[in-house]
Order: C-alpha cells, then structure tokens, then sequence
C-alpha cells in the first residue's frame, strides 16, 4: 500500500513537470515567433529606408540641373546620405540588439530626413523645377517613402513592444535573458517633433 502511495506520488510529481516542462517550451516557441515578427520588421524598415537612399541621387542630380540653386542645401542631402550608407547591412542584427547603436542608425536617418525636408522648402523658390516632369515624379515617390517609413517605423514600435512585454512577463523573465532574448529598443520621433515628419510636397 506505502510503495503503491509513492508510485503515485511519484506520477503526479513525473506529470506536473511534464506539464511544466511543456509550458516552458511553448513560452520559448512564443518568444521565438515574436522575436523572429521584431525582426521581420526590422527588414521592412531597412526597406523603406534604402528605397529613400537609392531615390536621393536622382533627386540631387535633378536639382543640380537649376540654375543657382543653394549648394548648401545639396550638399546636407549628400553628406546625410553618405552618413546612412556607412552602415552596412550586415551591422543589421547588431544594431538591432544594441540601444545605443540604434540610436546612431536613427539619428543618421533622422538627419537624412530633416536634409530632404529643408531641401524641398528651398524647392519652393525655384518654380522652374516644380515645372520638370522628372521632379514631379521624384516628388511624389519622396512623399510615398516617407509616408511609408512612418508606417514600417510605428508598425516596428508595436511589434518590439510586444516582444519587449513577453520577455518580462513570468515565467519568460526568469530564463529569456540566459536564452539570448535581449530586449528591443524603439524609434524615438525626432527631438522637438511630437508627430512623424511629414513632407508637403503639393505643387504651388
């Protein structure tokens, strides 16, 4: 009777850690999906942000074609976007799990954004541009990126901040920062703005 007591004993003890053990591996599989939809992110906003890239020399090739136009003005977009493309894609995942490096990729992007929005006020005194075809269409696929950039940057935000929640919820934050989980840094909007830039560019 004693030994049959702590045979059952011993399955109902066997069983609960089964049943833990299960547990822990469906919090692990959840931290994996959420981690793996952060970076799924992450490659939609490195997206947007080269598709603004590879617009910017087109962009400043057209404007050069003006006559007298500011050079300052050009040479801020051109410097702004020689300090992006020296981040090399495979600083991705770095950047990524690194706050204080992903508060300098962003700060290159945010300079690089303030460069194209003082050019296209400078754009506004020059008519004979808002005139070329060319402009118009570089114009509007600008305002299309930009737009875009906002989105894949919020919608970015929402998944960091949910993997973010998963890591530091019990039972995860006992053993996530031992499983490599680390956690997610968010994009800041840009020093004295409270709303994303946003780029006007309707023709006068």
């Amino acid at each position: 009777m004693k030994k049959s007591g702590c045979l059952i004993a011993g399955l109902v003890v066997l069983g609960l850690v089964v049943i833990f053990g299960l547990y822990l591996v469906g919090v692990y599989n959840s931290l994996v999906t959420s981690e793996q939809n952060v970076e799924s992110q992450w490659a939609n906003v490195q997206n947007v942000y080269q598709r603004r890239a590879d617009l910017i020399p087109n962009l400043v090739a057209t404007v050069k074609g003006a006559a007298n136009f500011e050079q300052s003005t050009l040479t801020q977009v051109i410097e702004a976007r020689s300090r992006v493309g020296q981040i090399s894609p495979q600083a991705t995942a770095d950047i990524l799990n690194n706050p204080q490096k992903f508060a300098q990729f962003q700060q290159a992007q945010d300079q690089l954004s303030s460069a194209l929005n003082h050019l296209m006020v400078v754009v506004e005194r020059y008519p004979q541009l808002q005139a070329v075809q060319a402009f118009r269409d570089l114009q509007v696929q600008i305002e299309g990126t930009e737009n875009r950039i906002a989105v894949e940057r919020r919608n970015f935000n929402l998944a960091a901040q949910d993997y973010n929640t998963r890591i530091r919820r019990f039972p995860a934050a006992l053993f996530a920062r031992m499983m490599g989980f680390q956690p997610k840094a968010y994009f800041q909007a840009q020093t004295g703005a409270e709303t994303a830039p946003k780029v006007d560019f309707g023709t006068r």
